[in-house]
């Protein structure tokens, strides 16, 4: 049941209507809080529980049965003052008056989430609200009303409570952006759309509280007219107004929108405002326009890819756009395509530029026409052009070109072997450079046999050398020579042409015998045979078919062997007799190819002879006889070669069987068992004089130790040459001798090993320590110069070493 019932229930039970009371109010523009406030305050109104009818019946046996007694709801408004509680409602039984009752409430709102705002005093039944209420937390609630004994015994039904919240304007309209953001084409014609704002109202939408209305505060700028968009009230869609829209002129608008509740009343409704930017699209309105009617430029002749000039437009539509970017054409004076335009995508000028070299010679100037238009088609209804035209005078620089060669590459034909200097042909070049007299010279650049040569003055051709078409620099019959040609302007500019000169061949080559070497069986057989050919440097018709045959002399060549012809340039040797002994035959054969006239070749072939196997192949020792070797010295040189092996092996053996016997007997043996005294040479006196100037002081002992001493540990030794001032033999000190010549070794070793300054290991080393005492008396009884008579007889016994001196001073015979 909609609000409005219950406070119309309620303003029958007062004598006034709440239609009545809200029309009142709206005329007399009394606040809707004042009139819910009279409502709050006045007197609540009882609700009793329903009664219980029962079904009986009449004196004709009918009774009509009384509808249920309807609950009018209970309307409370949002956001009282109070005072809390405040009653609503008094609930009460008709059986109040014989027993005692109780009476509560439940549901939401009461012992329910969220519980507390209603209660129910248990004895008088009155009803309370202890809070104020928000609608747009919670817009209604539905409680059920109970009546009990003290017992606690239901004495009535439990009847249902309808609690609605009254709603009041306490929200103001609230737009989902503060900000919006629309565009529209310039030149939009009026009720065109723009952009649509939407605010919302939390309150009651089915009331004034809740219905919103739009409207438009303030335009910016105010060009042309300060209201050229409108908006509508309940949708909040703006469109234009008026036309007159250029983005030339404002790109952008700013809207004020103001949203009011109340259904747009100023006095009553709350309002808020958000903003609208309006932003003005680009159309092609505006054609580009050259800045000027004539443009100029210069351009040097034979360059490419060079800007002649630039060509400067103005566009006012938005730039880097389709409908701001330029498009140029060069529409006439330019038939050969030797201009291109290009547009700069930053500046949007056009960049005339040469694609194609110009001639001096040919064109002094140009006189172009160029057109520009849009990249996007003009906007219909636009009255304007849809091009702008301007004309491009183009001058063209005069430079020194270099000479060129009218046939570049020259081919000319000349058989090969001409003579040296033979005049070929005239290679010569012109200069471009009409309006100017200029000298051309010549000099070769590429000769890569060094055939020929080039006239300086006049570019003729002539031989060197013989030409030669079987020379490796010649490919495909054709020789390629380059030449430059050079005038004196300046700078001085060159140019280079190629010469090709096409050999015709000349039989100048005989054929060449093909293979040199093969081997056939001794035996005649059908398979044993050799297929031979040629190979001839020249070309036909100077090469085959060839002619094979043997030479008559020597005699034994055609008695041994014959040839026959198997094709133009294949033939066949083989035997001509039924058994040839195996070895190596160099065999004689003229070769005649079918030039004019013809040349012929004595070539020899090495053909080698062998025994073969059942397959005709050359068996193993076939192949070893063939080589010129009889069967007698094949086993000869086997012989030999185990000879060779056993003398090797026995040398070895008895080499070790020496060493062996050598290192068992002891170091001193019996004189008569050596026999290393086979030969004793003892003449040697050495080189001469100047072999005798050495230091023999290196050999001595040195006299001090000092320096020895004071050297670092590990490192002492006693092979140092003393520091003396006398060139003489110092005088050896009496120091003890070691008892053992061993261990005197052993200390010069190590103390050499230990001294990390020793020289190289080659070095001096002096071991002048001869022993304490020998068992061989003293030799000075041998000086010549003693007088007397002495017995050397026993020399003789000493051994064989000893007999010469025994024969020499023994006194013997030979005195």
């Amino acid at each position: 049941m909609e609000p409005r019932g219950g406070l119309a229930f309620l303003g029958r039970s007062r004598g006034l209507g709440w239609d009545d009371m809200i029309y009142l109010a709206f005329s007399l523009q009394v606040g809707i809080e004042e009139m819910l406030s009279r409502v709050w305050e006045s007197q609540p109104r009882v609700i009793k529980f329903p009664r219980k009818h029962q079904r009986g019946s009449s004196v004709n046996g009918l009774r009509r049965q009384k509808r249920d007694w309807v609950i009018p709801p209970i309307n409370v408004p949002e956001n009282s003052r109070g005072p809390f509680p405040h009653m609503l409602v008094r609930i009460r039984s008709d059986q109040d008056k014989d027993v005692g009752i109780r009476y509560s409430i439940t549901g939401a709102g009461a012992d329910q989430p969220p519980s507390g705002i209603y209660n129910i005093d248990p004895i008088s039944g009155n009803m309370f609200v202890t809070q104020p209420l928000d609608r747009e937390e919670r817009a209604s609630f539905h409680l059920r009303a109970h009546a009990v004994d003290m017992n606690g015994n239901q004495v009535e039904n439990p009847i249902d409570l309808y609690i609605y919240v009254i709603d009041m304007n306490d929200n103001r309209p609230e737009f989902q952006n503060q900000v919006y953001n629309g565009s529209v084409a310039e030149g939009s014609k009026p009720g065109s759309s723009v952009m649509q704002v939407t605010a919302t109202d939390s309150d009651d939408s089915t009331t004034a509280n809740g219905m919103v209305r739009y409207r438009i505060l303030s335009q910016s700028p105010h060009s042309p007219i300060p209201n050229m968009f409108t908006i509508n009230s309940e949708t909040g869609d703006i469109v234009t107004v008026a036309a007159g829209l250029d983005r030339e002129k404002v790109s952008q608008y700013t809207i004020i929108v103001q949203a009011t509740d109340m259904e747009g009343n100023l006095n009553f409704g709350l309002s808020n405002t958000a903003t609208a930017l309006i932003s003005i699209t680009d159309i092609n309105d505006n054609p580009p326009e050259l800045t000027v009617r004539t443009f100029s430029g210069e351009v040097p002749e034979n360059k490419v890819n060079v800007v002649v000039t630039n060509l400067t437009v103005v566009d006012r539509d938005q730039p880097h756009s389709p409908n701001w970017n330029a498009v140029y054409r060069i529409v006439s004076g330019d038939p050969s395509g030797h201009f291109t335009i290009r547009t700069n995508p930053i500046t949007n000028e056009g960049m005339l530029t040469v694609v194609k070299p110009v001639d001096f010679e040919m064109n002094r100037a140009f006189m172009l026409t160029v057109v520009v238009s849009n990249q996007a088609h003009l906007a219909s209804g636009i009255q304007s052009s849809l091009q702008s035209t301007a004309g491009v005078t183009i001058s063209v620089q005069d430079v020194n070109e270099p000479p060129v060669f009218p046939v570049n590459p020259k081919m000319i034909r000349f058989e090969e072997g001409v003579p040296a200097g033979t005049t070929l042909t005239v290679f010569a070049a012109q200069d471009p450079d009409h309006f100017i007299h200029q000298i051309v010279r010549y000099s070769k650049l590429s000769d890569p046999a060094n055939w020929l040569k080039i006239n300086r003055t006049n570019g003729q051709i002539t031989t060197m050398a013989l030409l030669d078409r079987e020379s490796m620099y010649v490919k495909n019959n054709v020789y390629e020579a380059t030449f430059l040609a050079f005038d004196n302007g300046s700078p001085q500019a060159s140019g280079t042409g190629t010469l090709q000169i096409y050999l015709i061949d000349v039989n100048d080559n005989a054929p060449v015998l093909i293979p040199r070497e093969a081997q056939v069986c001794e035996r005649a057989r059908p398979n044993s045979r050799i297929n031979i050919t040629a190979s001839d440097a020249d070309a036909d018709p100077n090469v085959g078919p060839f002619v094979f045959e043997l030479p008559s002399f020597p005699s034994s060549v055609r008695r041994n062997w014959t040839i026959s012809r198997l094709s133009g340039d294949y033939a066949q040797l083989r035997l001509r007799i039924p058994y040839l002994d195996a070895g190596m035959y160099e065999i004689p054969i003229i070769v005649s190819d079918s030039g004019n006239p013809p040349l012929s070749n004595r070539s020899v072939i090495r053909v080698k002879v062998c025994p073969c196997d059942d397959n005709g192949d050359c068996s193993a020792t076939g192949a070893v006889a063939a080589a010129g070797l009889g069967t007698g010295a094949i086993i000869a040189i086997l012989i030999c070669i185990i000879v060779l092996l056993s003398m090797v092996l026995l040398f070895v053996v008895w080499m070790k069987r020496r060493e062996k016997e050598r290192q068992a007997k002891p170091l001193l043996i019996d004189p008569e068992d050596d026999v290393r005294d086979n030969i004793l040479k003892y003449d040697e006196e050495g080189g001469g004089e100047e072999d005798q100037d050495y230091d023999l002081s290196q050999l001595q002992q040195p006299e001090s130790l000092d320096h020895i001493i004071n050297k670092p540990a590990g490192v002492r030794r006693v092979d140092e040459r003393p520091v003396i001032t006398e060139s003489q033999y110092p005088v050896r000190p009496s120091l003890p001798h070691p008892g053992d010549i061993g261990d005197f070794i052993n200390d010069g070793l190590r103390a050499a090993d230990n001294d990390p300054t020793a020289p190289p290991y080659d070095s001096l080393l002096v071991f002048d320590y001869e022993g304490s005492g020998s068992t061989a008396g003293s030799v000075s009884s041998l000086n010549s110069t003693s007088s007397g008579d002495q017995d050397y007889d026993y020399l003789n016994d000493w051994g064989p070493r000893f007999k010469k001196l025994a024969d020499l001073y023994g006194g013997g015979d030979d005195d």
